[in-house]
């Protein structure tokens, strides 16, 4: 079988501070760790049960203050297929000081992220900055501090992730289409479980945000909607898109990138183009599907192709649309952080084959007919 092209050090996982129950669970059910992986599946076992004691503090030490914290404001959700500028949107409006985030650090150490501060974000900070100053999926500067996607969070607190694909590649299909696509499917017992999750870590970001709205990015709650609603009806949703041949291109890319820090099993690298092939059609089909559910005037989609030419003109778009306030307030910060970053330097990918271009049209036509962007012919991709 065909293995990543490289194993990447063994303790760069993301998974390195999830309870120590919830790993062996996962390595239970999944049963099989490659060989070369065992350093790795190694380093997290020890990560989580040497970090019991940590999370026992935080939960004796906060967890009054965090069931008692009230999210007043219904979060702001910003969806779409990964790959589409949900980062660099929720970058962008994470500099209005109106909004909290949930930050890397608190997706990364869920369980200790309130008292681990001092003790391990700001080392590990350290380590990242000298191994990764930049996500190896874009090139965008790395921060503890940073905004991240609290799916994450999850993972790192349940077993309830479709992130788990990555650790245990041999069963991506089912964790994606098990806690993405078929969500609502589950019994009623695991989503108030997830719910249950997902509340902490909205709470303790909402403590940490001294009670500001959040701005939430979220590529897999585009399928979510109906759970997210249930939760908080009045929410706002930004949903991204983008042309889908540059999106197969990015996304093959990212899940290459992933897997080669978290897999404890081989597979065969062929199955990524299966991968990225199925799970947009499942997660665009359930988005185009339940969309009609967010209430009038609490969706706003913009175009990944008009935010990076016109970002301030789509930002203001974004806060008429939802009705935010602040969006003049805002504007400096908004211009100061598009300055800062006028030196990024995108991926460059090869020409797609005509073979991608095939199954592209064969698999997305559907996407791209709704999106409304051009289809290529063989022989004619970028």
């Amino acid at each position: 079988m065909a293995q990543q092209e490289r194993v990447r050090p063994f303790f760069e996982s993301p998974f390195l501070f999830q309870p120590s129950r919830n790993w062996l669970r996962l390595l239970w059910e999944n049963k099989h760790v490659g060989r070369v992986y065992l350093p790795r599946a190694m380093f997290v076992t020890f990560c989580t049960l040497s970090t019991i004691p940590l999370r026992a503090y935080e939960s004796l030490r906060y967890g009054g203050a965090v069931k008692r914290t009230a999210i007043q404001h219904p979060p702001i959700f910003i969806i779409g297929h990964w790959r589409t500028g949900t980062t660099h949107l929720h970058n962008l409006l994470c500099h209005d000081n109106n909004f909290g985030r949930v930050s890397m650090w608190q997706t990364f150490a869920p369980g200790l992220c309130l008292m681990g501060e001092r003790l391990l974000k700001n080392p590990f900070n350290k380590i990242q900055q000298r191994l990764h100053p930049t996500r190896e999926i874009d090139n965008i500067p790395l921060s503890m501090d940073n905004p991240e996607e609290e799916d994450l969070a999850i993972a790192n607190m349940s077993p309830y992730s479709y992130l788990h694909m990555y650790s245990f590649p041999r069963r991506a299909s089912y964790y994606f289409e098990r806690y993405v696509t078929n969500f609502d499917a589950l019994p009623e017992s695991i989503r108030k479980e997830w719910a249950e999750y997902y509340l902490i870590i909205l709470r303790k970001a909402t403590l940490k945000a001294e009670g500001k709205r959040l701005v939430i990015k979220n590529c897999s709650d585009s399928a979510r909607l109906k759970a997210l609603l249930e939760l908080f009806p009045d929410a706002k949703f930004i949903h991204t898109y983008r042309n889908p041949y540059d999106v197969f291109r990015s996304t093959q890319h990212l899940y290459k990138t992933v897997l080669a820090r978290a897999q404890v099993q081989e597979i065969d690298t062929k199955e990524i183009e299966t991968w990225v092939l199925r799970f947009y059609t499942q997660l665009m089909q359930k988005f185009f599907a339940d969309k009609s559910l967010i209430p009038k005037g609490n969706l706003v989609e913009i175009k990944y192709e008009d935010l990076v030419k016109e970002p301030l003109v789509q930002l203001r778009r974004i806060y008429a649309t939802l009705g935010l306030p602040g969006f003049a307030e805002a504007e400096p910060a908004f211009s100061a952080y598009l300055d800062s970053i006028k030196g990024y330097q995108k991926n460059v990918y090869k020409k797609l084959e005509d073979s991608l271009i095939e199954n592209v049209n064969r698999n997305w036509s559907f996407a791209l007919e709704a999106l409304g962007y051009k289809r290529l012919e063989p022989s004619s991709g970028k």
